[in-house]
């Protein structure tokens, strides 16, 4: 295989602002806040600051499956991240978040505010904080919490890795699609072989293990991520299939599939979220028509 147009490393590398495609101009090889912003605080104990990207989605899915059970405690205010606007770079976020990635959380309800980053410890410590969606201990919890970290671990080769370069890349190279879409399908095959012999992927009960790697696999096989379900030949991962339609036909999920969102249909927007009636006023397509 050869590629046109092909690149020798310098001896030294350098930042150009122009490299990475369609979010050059919100990465930097640097940290930090960029401009002085205090993040907005609603009435609810949970402030959650975000966007419906697969990680977004995650725990607005999390958080409507726990008011979905009774835990009223779980009452959250969602504000929108814009992240093109580069947003996640203002001060308040940072404080939040150093890492200047969404999602971003605070729980407010105890003396001292506690702050939570990344997706994957945001559902663990709203499964350990409200005993649901994760086994309380021994084998159960382990498989739980082996396939959560197996998402965090496997998700960069299908997000940063095949979505940018199949999606995003200002080029298509075929190195680069090749490898990663290899590497995409042999995770699918884990799941599938996973999911025909189990319901879900800790065992019989759904749990933040299914909350974390739906918006991510059950997306692409459904078609919601990159266009890329035929390319990949999603059907022959009939239990992946199966799983994931399962899931998409939760109520809890259509409802935190569409909190943060700021694209597609307007229906599906509701791009901040302060109440469970927001979902019948508040969406874009109700906005407009008022």
């Amino acid at each position: 295989m050869t590629e046109t147009n092909a690149y020798t490393p310098p001896q030294v590398w350098t930042w150009d602002k122009e490299n990475g495609g369609e979010f050059a101009s919100i990465n930097r090889p640097i940290s930090g806040s960029t401009h002085y912003k205090e993040l907005p605080v609603g009435k609810h104990p949970l402030q959650l600051y975000s966007l419906a990207t697969p990680n977004g989605i995650k725990v607005t899915v999390m958080l409507e499956e726990l008011l979905a059970l009774g835990h009223t405690g779980a009452e959250y205010d969602a504000w929108l991240i814009r992240i093109t606007e580069g947003q996640q770079f203002g001060s308040g976020f940072v404080e939040v978040n150093p890492n200047s990635k969404i999602p971003a959380l605070m729980d407010r309800s105890g003396a001292e505010p506690v702050r939570v980053f990344e997706s994957g410890a945001i559902l663990q410590y709203l499964a350990e904080k409200f005993g649901a969606f994760l086994p309380a201990s021994g084998a159960a919890r382990a498989e739980c919490l082996s396939w959560l970290f197996w998402q965090m671990g496997s998700a960069p080769f299908l997000g940063g890795g095949f979505g940018h370069f199949y999606a995003y890349a200002p080029a298509k190279l075929e190195y680069p699609i090749n490898r990663y879409a290899m590497e995409v399908k042999r995770q699918l095959d884990v799941l599938d072989h996973r999911l025909a012999e189990h319901g879900y992927l800790a065992g019989d009960d759904y749990s933040i293990a299914d909350i974390a790697v739906w918006p991510w696999y059950g997306g692409l096989v459904l078609g919601q991520l990159y266009g890329a379900a035929e390319f990949l030949s999603v059907h022959e991962y009939t239990h992946v299939l199966r799983w994931a339609r399962e899931i998409a036909a939760r109520p809890a999920v259509q409802r935190g599939r569409k909190v943060n969102r700021a694209w597609g249909e307007p229906s599906d927007q509701l791009h901040e979220r302060h109440a469970a009636s927001d979902f019948d006023t508040q969406t874009q397509d109700k906005l407009v028509q008022g």
